[in-house]
């Protein structure tokens, strides 16, 4: 390899420099980020935190590559098609730093293993999967009881839909308030929680394509990409106290299609009376088919 493209950590994010400082990216640098899931969002959250810069990070997924990952994961290409995803983007990310320190749970995030997914960590970035609540309400309650930052970026047709749940302010459970559901009100509240804009509903052309029954549902890489865009500045924010970020009841939607930017405000959650009018609407579709959004 020519001595000109041998990897060198300051020059590699030298463009960084102006929108951050020297003491600013050396602080990303030696900061400590937890992601758990690398599919959609996951997959590129990892690669925008290490284009910024960032060099440590505690990963967890137990999913492998599948064709139909295709249109949207950060990690799929034919050549890896069949193969783990951890080992994938682990990969990818230290393609692009040589230097990165990747701590690998390659069985997901488990019980038995959250202390050591979050230990050492500065903040944690929620990729999972929508369906995963149980394993979301475990990361979200024990990133509250050790005081670590939590956000989540969810891809809503064209647009992201951001929560930021500080360790001091509104929790996880109090805002999205499924404890003690059955499952299909889990997932109506945690839908409701995600997007009281509500912004996507009204271009989604193929309605059957969303099943909850087989727990899939349609996807674009324009919303994942925009997922990673507005998580990496909010990591950044985060990390080095840089301008406002308002945490949770405060949420933000971001719709590209419609062009639209949207910030909510649902003091007490889902229990919040406007909350409670989006939940009418969505457990009937809930409830009388398949399909909903």
């Amino acid at each position: 390899m020519p001595t000109s493209f041998q990897f060198e950590y300051g020059r590699a994010f030298s463009r960084n420099i102006g929108w951050v400082t020297l003491d600013e990216q050396e602080k990303l640098r030696q900061s400590r980020v937890a992601i758990a899931g690398l599919g959609g969002v996951g997959g590129a959250h990892l690669l925008t935190l290490c284009r910024l810069g960032m060099a440590n990070f505690n990963i967890a997924d137990f999913d492998d590559f599948d064709v139909h990952n295709m249109n949207r994961q950060a990690g799929a290409f034919m050549p890896f098609m069949g193969q783990p995803k951890i080992n994938t983007v682990a990969k990818l990310a230290q393609d692009i730093n040589p230097e990165t320190s990747l701590r690998l749970f390659p069985q997901g995030v488990t019980p038995e293993n959250i202390d050591d997914f979050l230990q050492d960590v500065d903040v944690y970035v929620d990729g999972l999967d929508f369906f995963a609540l149980p394993a979301r309400r475990m990361v979200f309650a024990k990133c509250r009881e050790k005081g670590i930052p939590a956000l989540t970026a969810a891809p809503l047709g064209m647009g992201v839909a951001f929560l930021y749940f500080s360790p001091t302010g509104m929790s996880f459970e109090d805002y999205f308030k499924v404890k003690g559901h059955e499952q299909q009100e889990q997932y109506a509240r945690f839908i409701a929680g995600l997007s009281p804009a509500m912004m996507n509903r009204d271009y989604l052309v193929a309605p059957e394509a969303v099943n909850f029954s087989e727990k899939r549902g349609p996807s674009t890489i324009m919303a994942c990409d925009l997922c990673a865009g507005v998580m990496g500045v909010s990591v950044l924010k985060v990390l080095l106290k840089r301008g406002e970020i308002k945490a949770a009841p405060w949420g933000m939607h971001f719709d590209a299609y419609h062009q639209k930017l949207k910030h909510t405000w649902r003091p007490f959650g889902n229990a919040n009376p406007l909350q409670q009018l989006l939940l009418k609407f969505i457990r009937p579709v809930l409830k009388g088919s398949k399909s909903t959004r």
